[in-house]
């Protein structure tokens, strides 16, 4: 932390010498500005000119280019001018050069305090303290487990509302079997964060080992309140599928699991999920090609599309609607293709290889698909200007369920 505060103090030299840099010009200036005032000859300069501008002037009603009126005009205009030129201003006194000196340090100060309690409230000073904690558990020949505990123990006294602490105490607590201080981490982290799905999700999980893998009301509403805002969440889903294997339901199991890794990222618990789906076949009696063929028929997107209706009157019932799924990059010609006819809409269909446009490029070679409607009333394949439209982006390509439909609805116009 000392390397940090002296980082701090480095970057803030610059600043407080833009702030001292100027006062080694204020004397310099300061003579500058008395030398002009003293030596100022605007004023004669002025009366001068408007001596020499009259003379001309009389010069001239002598010689009869111009009568007595206009003389007295001119010569009113020329006393104006000089008398707008040659007005008194009064002139502030100039302050010594060493003015305002006391401000400066009271500036530097105010900036100094201001960049410390600033990156007290917004930097990462705690991260970095967690960063030396592990650092130095790991060099100290006598490190462990245990020594890594206790000093981050020690941190979450000293940083309650820091929520990087809880999140590297809670996995800890898991691995080495403290099931009830990593329920109290995870909670505490719930609090920091929010209710959201992963936290929600780890909190379900470890609740449901500690029941013995049974879904009990507290799981299960942690389960629910899971789903209601994340309905492909995998760490819920992974744990519903062992559930249901527990119980004999390997058809759910897989399905569960299924859906899992369609949604999960880590190579190696996608793994295990895999391993997982290939005993709840075996206890099925399902051969591993039989599976491979029917987890690839079975994958796809079921789609619910709707019109806008502000857009209703666009159209006709016999207009043709061109339901497609396309790979998220782009690269690969259409997935699948549904065609139907305005009058069935609101509709429900689903997407999968069934309804493929090419044995090359089917909607089960891909993770996540682009979904794009469109309400053709020349029957056309490509769009037309006038075609309504509605897309959908990344929605995931997995087992396909009744329980959950990717909306899209039909609200624009291609131009």
């Amino acid at each position: 932390m000392t390397l940090l505060w002296i980082a701090i103090a480095v970057l803030l030299l610059p600043a407080l010498w833009l702030l001292v840099a100027p006062l080694r010009n204020a004397r310099r200036l300061h003579d500058q500005q008395h030398a002009f005032e003293t030596n100022d000859t605007s004023a004669e300069q002025n009366v001068a000119i408007f001596k020499r501008r009259l003379n001309s002037l009389e010069a001239a009603r002598e010689r009869g280019d111009i009568d007595a009126e206009r003389f007295e005009e001119d010569r009113l205009e020329l006393e104006r001018s000089l008398l707008e030129d040659t007005a008194v201003r009064t002139r502030r006194p100039l302050k010594p050069a060493g003015a305002g000196r006391l401000v400066v340090p009271i500036v530097m100060v105010a900036v100094v305090v201001v960049s410390v309690l600033w990156y007290q409230q917004k930097g990462a000073e705690g991260d970095l303290v967690l960063l030396a904690v592990q650092q130095e558990v790991q060099n100290d020949p006598e490190g462990s487990l245990d020594m890594y505990i206790k000093r981050m123990e020690e941190q979450a006294e000293r940083q309650p509302d820091n929520p990087n602490v809880w999140s590297a105490l809670f996995p800890v607590y898991r691995e080495t079997g403290q099931m009830p201080q990593a329920v109290d981490a995870l909670e505490r982290l719930i609090e920091i964060e929010g209710r959201i799905p992963p936290l929600l999700a780890q909190l379900a999980q470890i609740r449901f080992f500690m029941a013995e893998r049974e879904l009990t009301d507290e799981v299960q509403a942690l389960v629910d309140e899971t789903l209601e805002q994340d309905p492909r969440q995998p760490t819920v889903l992974g744990m519903l599928g062992i559930h249901a294997f527990d119980n004999g339901d390997y058809e759910q199991a897989i399905d569960r699991w299924r859906r899992a890794v369609a949604n999960i990222e880590d190579p190696n618990t996608a793994a295990s999920l895999r391993d997982g789906i290939r005993v709840a076949q075996e206890r099925m009696g399902v051969a591993p090609e039989e599976a491979a063929v029917e987890a690839a028929e079975s994958s796809g997107i079921r789609v619910s599309v709707s019109l806008d209706e502000a857009l209703a009157d666009r159209v006709d019932g016999d207009d043709t609607v061109f339901i497609t799924a396309r790979d998220v990059e782009g690269e690969l010609p259409p997935l699948a293709v549904v065609q139907a006819q305005v009058a069935e809409l609101p509709m429900t269909v689903v997407l999968d290889n069934s309804v493929a446009m090419s044995p090359q490029a089917q909607i089960s070679q891909v993770r996540e698909a682009r979904l794009m409607v469109r309400v053709s009333p020349s029957g056309q394949a490509m769009p037309q200007p006038g075609d309504l439209f509605g897309d959908l982006e990344g929605v995931s390509v997995g087992p396909i369920s009744d329980e959950e439909a990717a909306e899209v609805v039909i609200n624009r116009v291609f131009e």
